[in-house]
């Protein structure tokens, strides 16, 4: 699969179903046969996945010894209230309740497209996360992607 991009700003119905916009919906081209699972991300968002991605993601988690408290710990809390999610014949996915009440999601999010994953943010949230952008963020590229990489530029 091809990395996913974009951010799309989308509105939940009063039920919590999402439409899937169609500039998604062209890069998943598996979606209606196969699904979507959502769980919870590592700050208070949610994490959308194709169905094929998540089988990557658990098969990791289930190469981690199971004999080791943390390795326990911690699928058990990354785990916690995934779902799958299908496609209604409108485009639709119905959106845990629990999962939005953890992710503070209301009315307006965004999806924000991190490679092989989809991240859902209360749209409040998100434009926090995007305002608290480091002063200098060449200085952070440099920590992150610099040392002892290869320059292309």
């Amino acid at each position: 699969m091809s990395h996913l991009i974009g951010e799309f700003d989308c509105k939940l119905d009063a039920k919590g179903r999402l439409m899937v916009p169609s500039g998604l919906r062209k890069q998943l081209p598996a979606i209606d046969a196969d699904g979507l699972v959502v769980n919870r991300g590592f700050e208070k968002h949610l994490v959308i996945y194709s169905k094929a991605e998540w089988d990557k993601v658990t098969g990791e988690l289930a190469q981690l010894n199971p004999y080791e408290e943390k390795n326990r710990k911690f699928v058990r809390y990354f785990t916690r209230g995934a779902t799958e999610l299908s496609l209604d014949s409108a485009g639709r996915v119905l959106l845990p309740k629990s999962l939005l009440e953890y992710a503070g999601v209301g009315s307006e999010v965004v999806l924000s497209c991190q490679f092989n994953k989809i991240e859902l943010w209360s749209k409040e949230a998100y434009e926090e996360q995007m305002d608290d952008e480091p002063e200098n963020f060449a200085n952070l590229a440099e920590e992150v992607m610099g040392k002892g990489r290869r320059s292309d530029g």
